[in-house]
């Protein structure tokens, strides 16, 4: 890619991931806005302007000579929480395997999202050696899961993790509301206080 850019000044490469996918969208449409994260999320050009559409001023960096790393993909991993086609879905399900914690943290969040059912590969998930892969898999596996996921759900309240130990908490609770399931004691409870843990939107 070339080294110095002849950026268009209407690219909205400061507002929020949000506000620039609606962007996008404006200027491209919405299919072309899908086609490319698509592209993205597999490893694959979709244009200089579109990354720029999709990752923002960091974007820009890697244009410029950064190392792209994994972040192309996470970008159009994260473009699919705010458009969405089903020819996505295979794409974001293979994304759980991806070799970078933030894809596969990505991924899930996005089958949260679209309600992707996909519960043993959320099962595999939550072992993940990345806590913030782990607990996004137990959000999404509570969402969509049966009581028989219930048992995993409880072994990760005594993961080392704190925030972990919040989601599987959470999930737990969540689980066991739409099954109406007894919650057994035994289980432990890790006290917890606030809103639910989110993360920056620019990572």
């Amino acid at each position: 890619m070339p080294n110095k850019l002849d950026l268009h000044p209407d690219l909205p490469i400061d507002l929020p991931t949000a506000e620039r996918i609606h962007a996008a969208v404006l200027h491209y449409g919405e299919q072309t806005v899908i086609d490319n994260s698509i592209a993205l999320l597999r490893a694959k050009n979709a244009g200089k302007d579109f990354l720029l559409y999709a990752g923002g001023r960091h974007a820009l960096g890697i244009l410029e000579g950064a190392p792209a790393l994994y972040w192309p993909e996470l970008w159009g991993a994260r473009a699919l929480l705010y458009v969405w086609s089903e020819a996505a879905a295979p794409y974001v399900v293979v994304g759980l395997n991806n070799q970078a914690w933030r894809v596969r943290e990505m991924c899930a969040r996005v089958i949260l999202l679209r309600d992707l059912q996909v519960a043993p590969k959320l099962v595999r998930l939550t072992t993940d050696e990345v806590p913030r892969v782990r607990a996004a898999a137990l959000h999404a596996l509570a969402a969509q899961g049966t009581a028989d996921h219930l048992a995993t759900i409880v072994q990760r309240l005594r993961d080392p993790d704190k925030e972990v130990r919040r989601a599987a908490q959470q999930a737990r609770d969540v689980l066991s509301g739409r099954w109406n399931l007894p919650k057994d004691p035994s289980q432990g409870v890790e006290q917890t206080h606030g809103t639910r843990h989110t993360h920056d939107e620019s990572e």
